[in-house]
């Protein structure tokens, strides 16, 4: 009787996969019809693909949950996109670092992914148009901002349209099981920042810690001495064959990376966006005030609020806000008029939409 069972239910299955192919063929269709339409110009539009992913979470009644029906919905979109334009991606280097598995998250495996070996060259490649688009991180939960990826937003021509939120674990990775006989552990230094009291409960202290250019430089150092242990995830760890000693070793439970998209294009609003803006202050008493008035009399709520060395005069500083809503808005639009009359700089980094997963 259970073998009937079985047979019924496969038989379903069957035929829904047969379904579910013919539908996406014809998705496929329709996106590649779109594309000789625009006649071969932009094909990635990020608020687009925003309110498709939040349509879909709405839309969706279970058993899966909505970060699974988002995440094989953004690999359709991706396959289709690429039936239009295969896209490429810059990001830090090399392959199996968290960044490249921000730039899979966001724009799929259709998509190809050119590693580089810092910031400023994934920049530079987009900058140059050898690459679409650059998924830079930006800040991290614990360890704040990466000051360089906001440095190079201040002069760059790219804009940003669209962030992504990736949960970050940390695994303690080696060629040999045990811990016995570690001398060295590699990995990029907010890793090993991200992960100190768990060396420190679990390691000796003599154990050496040394940071590399990237956690998957770290893996591959990993991978040749046997003495060596890294801290990486889990396509490190696959790439260079590793084993995971102990997973998920990261002292905060909610360690997430945002990082940014950037290229030259502009979105236009999604519904639920942000806008990212640079601005200085002259150097007199009350100027900081200033820059927040504007913001506040337009009724523009800050998510974010942070200052870096202006790198042009001793003691200067520049701003970085996000904010609520598009750039398009009228409040927006009025807010960036007051400001452009009162800041010393402003620029607007880009207008983009919520990460949706």
């Amino acid at each position: 009787m259970s073998d009937d069972l079985l047979k019924v239910h496969r038989d379903a299955i069957d035929a829904i996969d047969a379904q579910v192919l013919q539908l996406l063929n014809q998705r496929a269709k329709h996106a590649h019809t779109i594309g000789e339409i625009k006649g071969g110009g932009i094909v990635y539009r990020p608020e687009r693909e925003a309110q498709v992913l939040t349509r879909i979470k709405e839309l969706n009644e279970g058993p899966l949950p909505d970060e699974t029906v988002a995440r094989l919905f953004r690999e359709i979109m991706s396959a289709c996109l690429a039936l239009e334009r295969p896209l490429t991606i810059a990001f830090l280097g090399p392959e199996g670092t968290f960044s490249q598995a921000a730039a899979i998250k966001h724009f799929g495996h259709a998509a190809s992914t050119l590693a580089c070996a810092s910031i400023d060259e994934a920049f530079r490649a987009v900058e140059a148009r050898s690459a679409d688009y650059v998924v830079a991180p930006v800040e991290n939960s614990t360890e704040g901002a990466v000051g360089r990826t906001l440095d190079l937003m201040v002069t760059s021509p790219l804009k940003i349209c669209g962030e992504v939120v990736l949960r970050i674990h940390h695994h303690l990775l080696r060629s040999v099981e045990g811990l016995a006989g570690i001398k060295r552990v590699y990995s990029h230094a907010q890793s090993l920042a991200q992960c100190h009291e768990w060396l420190n409960k679990n390691l000796p202290a003599d154990v050496e810690r040394v940071s590399v250019a990237s956690n998957a430089e770290a893996a591959r150092l990993a991978s040749l001495d046997a003495e060596c242990a890294a801290i990486a995830g889990d396509a490190a760890a696959e790439k260079f064959g590793l084993l995971k000693l102990a997973q998920n070793i990261e002292d905060e439970p909610n360690n997430t990376t945002r990082f940014l998209v950037l290229g030259y294009q502009e979105t236009v609003p999604s519904g639920k966006d942000k806008t990212s803006l640079v601005i200085s202050a002259p150097n007199r008493p009350g100027a900081l005030a200033e820059l927040v008035e504007p913001l506040a009399r337009n009724g523009v709520s800050m998510s974010k609020f942070e200052s870096r060395p202006s790198r042009t005069g001793l003691w200067e500083y520049v701003f970085f806000v996000d904010v609520e809503g598009h750039a398009h808005e009228a409040r927006l639009q009025a807010a960036l008029a007051e400001l452009r009359n009162t800041a010393a700089f402003v620029k607007v980094l880009g207008a983009y939409p919520l990460a949706v997963i």
